[in-house]
């Protein structure tokens, strides 16, 4: 599954920010403050330019509902230096995963019902068996679960880890060529405590809504969009914020290598 993939793909069509939300002269500022378009130029430009952030993704479409390997929400905070702290969330009882990652090293711990869905056929049942009868104590977290603990360079935790890359995922807005098309300003509200302003619009069909901070910088903080099959909503905060470094213990986790020995037998 190509986890950086459903992101890109998710946030991009909720930001709309692309290319072809060139900067903007400055008469589009009026009286009422900032256009829709250069606020969302402005956006752009923050999230481009922030070296952390703080994500929240929910995606309640149509194919979420039946898919057990399909993300429905993630909740990560990541940086440009590729240090990341937090979890993915399957769709129909497809289990979750808590990931941590600094510099090379990465802990993942996934859930049973994770294993059973992404593991083929009855070998996910036959892991997750073997996970819960480990004799080593290092194996024994909270749901019967190991904590993984390898680096970026085991096959088994790569694909995960590629989640944490803030950097390619600004590289992957830029190079969004979606067509925005035309955003209307709303009337000021307030989201979680801060004043914010939507901006409306269509994409594919869908309905968007951005919600841009008020004040100067001016960030992006949910965007949403819904439409026939479509429901997702995307939340950013602590732009700039360092990611947790807390990592598990030695005691707390297991080292990737011996537990591919472990699932030799199975």
């Amino acid at each position: 599954m190509a986890r950086r993939a459903w992101i890109r793909t998710a946030v991009s069509a909720a930001l709309l920010l692309s290319p072809g939300l060139a900067p903007v002269a400055a008469a589009a500022t009026t009286a009422d403050g900032p256009s829709a378009r250069e606020l969302v130029h402005q956006a752009k430009k923050n999230l481009l330019d922030a070296e952390s952030v703080h994500l929240k993704l929910t995606d309640r479409g149509a194919d979420t509902k039946t898919s057990r390997t399909q993300p429905t929400s993630m909740d990560l905070a990541l940086d440009q230096d590729g240090n990341c702290a937090g979890s993915l969330r399957m769709g129909s009882g497809g289990g979750g995963v808590e990931i941590i990652k600094r510099g090379d090293e990465v802990w993942m711990k996934p859930d049973t019902a994770f294993w059973k869905a992404q593991v083929p056929g009855g070998q996910g049942d036959a892991v997750a068996e073997l996970f819960k009868n480990l004799p080593h104590s290092q194996l024994r977290s909270s749901g019967g679960t190991p904590i993984i603990h390898g680096s970026t360079h085991d096959a088994m935790l790569r694909g995960m880890a590629d989640t944490c890359d803030l950097t390619s995922f600004q590289k992957d807005i830029t190079g969004d060529s979606s067509d925005p098309g035309r955003l209307t300003k709303g009337r000021e509200t307030r989201i979680d405590g801060t004043d914010v302003i939507p901006l409306k619009g269509t994409s594919e069909g869908n309905s968007v809504v951005l919600y841009v901070t008020s004040d100067s910088p001016h960030r992006l903080v949910r965007a949403t969009q819904k439409g026939a099959g479509t429901d997702t909503t995307l939340s950013l905060s602590d732009y700039g914020e360092p990611v947790p470094s807390k990592t598990p213990s030695a005691d707390d986790s297991v080292d990737v290598g011996k537990l591919q020995d472990e699932l030799q037998g199975v």
